[in-house]
Formats: C-alpha cells, sequence, structure tokens
C-alpha cells in the first residue's frame, strides 16, 4: 500500500489519493517535496562575492536535528536578484521587522553618565531614613500596601477616616489614625516635576482671579525620558526603512522613520540626540454636573516613545503640564518658552540608562481636534489649517498648496504694518482679509524646526471615523433609506467583538469612536445591491481609505494605494448628489464638497511621508487620558475650586506610582543578592563531589555522536527517492528512521 513520504501515514488506495494527502492546506505535509525542490535549486545556484550574506552561519544553540523553517522559493529568488549592496557599512538588518535600515550616522551620542531614576530616588532628603527602613515615612512593607490601596481606592476622606477608626484595623498599631496624617505622609514621598500656580493679569476686569496651574514642561520631558518604564522603549536614532537593499521601496512606521526626523537630525549638531515634542489640547468637561465646569488640559509626551507603548493608557506616556484657564495663545506661550530654548540650544538630559545625551526638543506634533487645530494655525472658519484652501475649495481631487509657517507669518508682518494689533476690532478686520482668526504672535513662531503644516497631524479619531459617521451614513441612509438600511442591520448575525445593532442605526444618539468602528464593519455589505453601483463604489473606496491609512506600517506602495482610493471616490462622488445623498437642512440637496475633511484628507499621504503612520497620533489616547488625568481627580474632589486639588491628586498619584517601582526595584535587588549568596555556598559544599565526578565525565565527551536525538540527512532521502520507482519501497518517516537507527 502507498504511503506518504512526509508523515509516513499508510493505507492509501493509490499514489493519487497520497498527491491528495498531501496537498491538503492544514497538513503539514503539503512543504515536504518544496522544501527539497527548494533545497537543490539553492544548491545549485552559483555563489556570488557581491551578495549580502543571509544567516549562513547556523546558530550554535539550536538542535541541528530541529527542523528549520525554509522561505518560499519566489522570496529567495528575489533575494538574488537584488543587486549589491553599495555601502554594506551603513546598512542594518532589522532583526524585528526584517526591513533594512539605514540609520543616521553620528546621531544620539552619550557623553558621560548622569543620573538614573533609582540614583535620584536613593539622593532624596530622606534617603538617610530609608537605609533602615525602605518604606519610610512608613513603618513597614505591609502598611505601605494598605497605604497605598487606601490612595488608589477613590474613598473620600470621610470613609477613610471611618474604616481607619474600626476597632480590627487600630489593632493594626499603624503609624497613621486619620485621612489627613496617611495623605501627609504621602507628601513626603520622592515627587517628580512640582506644580505651581501663576495669576494670569488680563486687560479687562474678572469676577475672580485668573489662575494658571502649570509644571516645567522641559522638566516633564525630563522625567519621561529618564523615568524606567519606557526602558528599551525609546527610539533615540533617526533611520530609513526599505524592503530591500535595492532603496526602491520606503517603509514608514515610527516618527523616527518619517523625512521630518531625519531632516531635524542633520540640522542639530553631530552627536545630538532629537527628542520630538508630543503636546495635545482640548476643551473636556470636567463632570457631568451642570454648571459649565469645564477644563483646558495641555498634556505632553515624546515622539520616540515607541508607538506600541504610547498608544497604552496604562503606559502613561503622556503627563499633564498645565490646565490652562481659557485657551489663549499668550499662556502656552510662557508653558513651552523652556521647551523652545532646549530645542533651540539644547540641553543635557540623562536618558534611562543613565546616559548624558545633548537633546533637542522641537515639536513633532500636536494631537487636535479640527477646530482647535484651526486656532493653532491662526486661520479663521472654513479655512483649511494646513494648506491654502479655503471652503469652497475643499472638495478638489488634489492637495493644495501647504500652509507653511513663514507664509503665516508673513501675513501678520503685511497686517501689524497696517494696524496696531493693540487695536483687536480693527486687527481683526485686517486679518480676516487673509482668512487668519486675529491672533498677533502664534506660540509656534519661535519653536525653531516646526512648522504647523507637519506639527498638526492627521487625527484619526475625527479626520477617519467620525467622517464616516457624519457624512457616509448619512449619504446611506438618504440614498437607500432609512427603514431598509435599519432592516438589514437588524437580520445581521451577531458577531463577537462587534455590537449587534438589532435596531438599526438611524436612531442613534451619543454615538462614541467605537460605534462608529462597528458600523464600518458592515456599511459596504449593507448597502449593496441597495445602492447605484457608483454610489457602492464611492463608498468603498472611502472606506478602503479608510482602513489602510490605520495601518501601523506604511510603505510607498500602500501610499500609493491610499491616494488611488481617494482619487476612485473623487471619480465617483458627484453620483452621491445625483441620487439625493447628500442633503442639508429641510432634505434640499447639497450641490457642493465643501467637507473641511475631504480637504484634510488630501494631506494624510503626505504626512506619513513627514512624520510616520497616523495611526500613532490618533486622539483616542488624549481622550482617555482626560479621564485619567482630569475626571477622575476630580470625582475626588468636593465639587468646588477643581483646579488645585486636581494638581495634588495627580502629584499624589506619581509620587505613589515611582515609590512603589523604586522599592520594588530595590526588594528584587535584595532578593537576588540573597540568592547569589545562597548559590555560592552550595557551589562550594559541592565542590568535592564535581571533582569526583570529573573523571567520569572526561571518559565520555560531549558531541554529535552523544546526541539524544541524531540529525535526519534529508538529502540523503530525497536522493533515495528519486533512485526508486513509485510503489516499489516503502519510506518510513524520518522520526521513525531516526528511531530504528537508535535501536539498531
Amino acid at each position: 500500500m502507498p504511503r506518504c513520504p512526509s508523515c509516513g501515514r499508510g493505507g492509501f488506495k493509490d499514489h493519487h489519493a497520497v498527491a491528495m494527502h498531501m496537498s491538503q492546506p492544514k497538513s503539514g505535509c503539503n512543504t515536504w517535496v518544496n522544501n527539497l525542490v527548494h533545497l537543490q535549486e539553492s544548491l545549485a545556484l552559483p555563489s556570488s562575492a557581491g551578495r549580502p550574506r543571509r544567516d549562513a552561519t547556523p546558530d550554535a544553540t539550536v538542535p541541528m536535528d530541529i527542523d528549520q523553517e525554509f522561505p518560499p522559493p519566489d522570496s529567495l529568488a528575489d533575494s538574488y536578484a537584488e543587486p549589491d549592496n553599495p555601502n554594506p557599512s551603513t546598512w542594518n538588518h532589522s532583526q524585528c521587522n526584517g526591513f533594512y535600515s539605514e540609520q543616521f550616522e553620528g546621531a544620539a551620542q552619550s557623553y558621560g553618565h548622569g543620573d538614573t531614576f533609582m540614583d535620584k530616588f536613593n539622593r532624596d532628603e530622606f534617603s538617610d531614613a530609608r537605609k533602615s527602613n525602605l518604606y519610610y515615612p512608613f513603618a513597614c512593607r505591609n502598611e505601605w500596601e494598605l497605604a497605598l490601596w487606601l490612595l488608589r481606592s477613590g474613598l473620600s476622606m470621610k470613609a477613610i477616616d471611618a474604616f481607619l477608626s474600626l476597632p480590627i484595623v487600630k489593632l493594626l498599631s499603624l503609624s497613621f489614625s486619620t485621612a489627613r496624617d496617611l495623605r501627609g505622609r504621602a507628601e513626603l514621598l520622592p515627587s517628580g516635576p512640582r506644580w505651581r500656580s501663576t495669576e494670569i493679569k488680563l486687560s479687562h476686569p474678572t469676577k475672580h482671579p485668573v489662575l494658571l496651574y502649570w509644571r516645567d514642561a522641559l522638566e516633564c520631558i525630563a522625567w519621561i525620558f529618564n523615568h524606567l518604564s519606557f526602558r528599551d522603549q525609546l527610539d533615540l536614532i533617526p533611520e530609513r526603512l526599505y524592503t530591500s537593499d535595492a532603496k526602491l521601496c520606503r517603509v514608514y512606521t515610527e516618527w523616527m522613520t518619517g523625512d521630518e526626523a531625519w531632516h531635524m537630525q542633520s540640522q542639530l549638531p553631530e552627536g545630538a540626540t532629537l527628542i520630538g515634542t508630543i503636546l495635545s489640547s482640548d476643551k473636556t468637561n470636567i463632570t457631568n454636573i451642570c454648571g459649565g465646569r469645564v477644563a483646558h488640559p495641555l498634556l505632553i509626551s515624546l515622539a520616540n516613545i515607541k508607538m506600541s507603548t504610547r498608544l497604552k493608557l496604562s503606559s502613561r506616556s503622556f503627563m499633564l503640564t498645565a490646565l490652562l484657564p481659557v485657551p489663549k495663545f499668550v499662556h502656552k506661550n510662557k508653558l513651552l518658552d523652556p521647551v523652545k530654548k532646549a530645542a533651540q540650544f539644547g540641553v543635557m538630559l540623562p536618558d534611562t540608562k543613565g546616559n548624558l545625551r545633548y537633546c533637542f526638543t522641537p515639536l513633532a506634533g500636536y494631537i487636535v481636534d479640527t477646530p482647535e487645530a484651526a486656532m493653532l494655525a491662526c486661520v479663521g472658519g472654513k479655512t483649511s489649517p494646513i494648506t491654502m484652501a479655503m471652503f469652497k475649495q475643499f472638495g478638489d481631487p488634489f492637495r493644495h498648496e501647504p500652509r507653511t509657517a513663514a507664509t503665516t507669518l508673513a501675513q501678520l508682518s503685511v497686517v501689524k504694518s497696517k494696524v496696531d494689533p493693540a487695536d483687536l476690532q480693527a486687527f481683526f478686520r485686517e486679518a480676516q482679509r487673509f482668512r487668519l482668526n486675529g491672533v498677533s504672535d502664534p506660540f509656534w513662531r519661535n519653536f525653531p524646526l516646526s512648522c504647523p503644516s507637519i506639527f498638526i497631524t492627521p487625527e484619526l479619531l475625527h479626520y477617519i471615523h467620525k467622517e464616516s459617521w457624519d457624512h457616509d451614513v448619512q449619504w446611506c441612509l438618504n440614498i437607500v433609506g432609512e427603514s431598509e438600511v435599519d432592516f438589514r442591520f437588524s437580520v445581521l448575525q451577531p458577531t463577537a467583538g462587534s455590537r449587534h445593532f438589532k435596531g438599526g442605526i438611524s436612531k442613534l444618539n451619543q454615538v462614541t469612536g467605537r460605534v462608529h468602528r462597528d458600523v464600518q464593519r458592515y456599511l459596504i455589505g449593507i448597502i449593496a445591491c441597495a445602492a447605484p453601483s457608483e454610489v457602492t463604489a464611492a463608498i468603498r473606496a472611502l472606506m478602503d481609505f479608510r482602513y489602510r491609512v490605520q495601518a501601523y506600517r506604511i510603505s510607498d506602495d500602500d501610499i500609493h494605494l491610499i491616494s488611488a482610493a481617494l482619487s476612485e471616490f473623487h471619480a465617483n462622488k458627484d453620483t452621491i448628489i445625483e441620487h439625493g445623498g447628500r442633503l442639508g437642512k429641510g432634505k434640499k440637496v447639497i450641490n457642493n464638497w465643501h467637507i473641511p475633511k475631504l480637504e484634510l484628507m488630501q494631506g494624510i499621504a503626505p504626512s506619513i511621508k513627514r512624520v510616520g503612520v497616523t495611526i500613532q497620533w490618533t486622539a483616542d489616547t488624549t481622550e482617555h487620558a482626560h479621564v485619567s488625568e482630569i475626571k477622575t481627580p476630580a470625582g475626588s474632589t468636593n465639587n468646588n475650586n477643581y483646579d488645585p486639588q486636581i494638581c495634588r491628586y495627580l502629584d499624589r498619584a506619581e509620587k505613589c506610582r515611582a515609590f512603589e517601582l523604586a522599592t520594588s526595584l530595590h526588594e528584587q535587588e535584595d532578593q537576588t543578592a540573597l540568592s547569589d549568596s545562597g548559590r555560592s555556598e552550595d557551589d562550594r559544599s559541592d565542590l568535592s563531589d564535581d571533582e569526583d565526578n570529573d573523571n567520569d565525565n572526561a571518559a565520555q565527551p560531549f558531541g554529535p555522536s552523544n546526541l539524544a536525538r541524531p540529525s535526519t540527512n534529508y538529502f540523503t532521502i530525497s536522493a533515495r527517492l528519486s533512485a526508486k520507482q513509485a510503489g516499489t519501497t516503502s519510506v518510513n518517516h524520518p522520526f521513525w528512521d531516526s528511531c530504528h537507527r537508535l535501536t539498531t
């Protein structure tokens, strides 16, 4: 009976049945013949000294009898077809993603050793007391863990006092007996960047003093840059990634892989370290109660942090650096002045390993929604913040000229030459002629290496997902009909992980970003065969564009497909108006495409080349940070005078996190020292036994002949198979063949 030459299975009717068995996609036997042919062809290829070396040396840590995976024949042929490397010394083959990396030479050099996170902890004013008690100002580890739980529990001070007054708790003899005492001890823990307050003097009277609560932005950058949580998570050297060493197709991922980081590094002194500053600001409601309690937080982070870490809320990569009473640019000028000076002159900062680096801090990205982006760019309403387009040009199928910093500053200079900025009304009227919003001195005017058309990055939550709900979904509802769309959604089979809209989508209120994504998954299938083919093609093109720009890794070929999808939409968009999809008030047809987000979409492809993939600039992370940095702290206040209480809450929380991390590391070091000392004593006690066994071990040298599992020679097996006729020899599986050799 014929047998499978790969797995040794028998009982097949004929050789055709064996071939059918080996061709099953879920079977490992389907790669056996391909591997043999691939090996034979690779051995027959002529050698060439100019070809790049591709791991020709086997890994000594891998046993020789383990089956190694081979690349498919097509990929191997492509690798040999690549031209010689023009400058092999500048190329580093990335082991994490398989791309060819060209790194900026001479960047991110270290200049001696500075303070690490633990050095700062050990130099605290109470470090002497912690030599005898690591958990000072708490009595012991158990008391610290209880205090940490109480501080993080969200209990009010009254509830904590009630807990500490319980008789069973008093038996613990804690060093604190009230919530006030507990918080006072937490204030003694090592601190990070300290909060400050400044009264803003305004030209007009106000009911209450306008107070600005802030932290030094440069201190926040230094804290993040030196924090142990980001050890091995910082990219310090700009690089260019390619799919091959021919450098024909670029690949864009992190901010450091974009053209802008390379350009910024080229403007810095040799050996300098580029630290990209990320800012984010947006007005948010402090609580859900009435009273108009709002905050305007300013968050700061580093573009050098890998986006897989930066996009996680638990990483705490975004720090609150200020609570703006009103979003005026004069406040951002005061707050960011240290960062501007560091971007111009540089500053020595220690990284996570304590290496001192000469750092420059230009503005890499500003994560904002569309209205705030217009304020940052100093443009008025119905004007693009990143291009020179006005609202009547928003539907054009091409990208307009970028609105650079030089262009805006030149327009402001013309306005200032005609009108005094102190005359607000006259200055605003003159600024409107250039479609400006009347801001005379934008905060970025003296920010080195910073341009609004570049650092105002595409934001997926508003540019992509909110656009799909505000426009794509509404077009489909108008063309197909609300009842038909709701019916089609209601009869869909529920899917785990996605929301099931059993009542349809036409009456949904308070739609979140998660709902936007769930609707997008079904939309094309819902309108299929119900909407005209041209309308379906336009909606599908936008959906294709939407999903491609969310990738974590985008190549030049992908950018071409992104641009092609947007062009396909513009080629079919007029059919949406023809079929009554774009309606305004009173269900009147709108015969134009004056949609701001359509103009902003034109800037996504160029932005990917400049500052990396778009997903890293999403506002999902910063919107969630508003909860942890603003709303949760506000919930622990007495609903009166929020700002100082929020600052105290954040200060205590950061002290507790840093103290918890430092004490954990100290405990780990102590346990390691104890285990090492125990092992050294065991080694000394077992020394005599080892000497007695030396002679026995010397008589049995270690080598391939002593391996428990011998190596399998696939070439011998293939030669034996090729020499026999089909059906004349039963070939066992290599595993059984190896077992037979061991027994004989």
